[in-house]
């Protein structure tokens, strides 16, 4: 898939997550940080947005345990995440 198509998919499902808290914490974090992000980095948000909203804010947050899998450098930036810049 050509890249910025890919971004603009991982957008859209980051942002239309089902909840508007869901939305602007997944949402927010990718507009925040996707630029940076290596192929690997994607590979691992995009395989994040297969599980369920209330489970990886429950790991960003801290309220539920986070499995080892989803643990590490990424989860600990979306962790970090404290301003999103709500669009529109």
């Amino acid at each position: 898939m050509d890249h910025a198509i890919r971004i603009k998919r991982l957008r859209f499902r980051a942002w239309h997550r089902g909840t508007r808290e869901a939305d602007l914490m997944i949402g927010g974090y990718f507009d925040a940080h996707h630029e940076r992000w290596s192929p690997a980095e994607l590979d691992w948000f995009e395989a994040l947005l297969e599980e369920q909203d209330v489970d990886i804010m429950g790991w960003a947050i801290g309220s539920i345990p986070c499995p080892p899998h989803w643990d590490g450098p990424m989860m600990q930036g979306m962790r970090a995440l404290d301003f999103v810049q709500k669009p529109g």
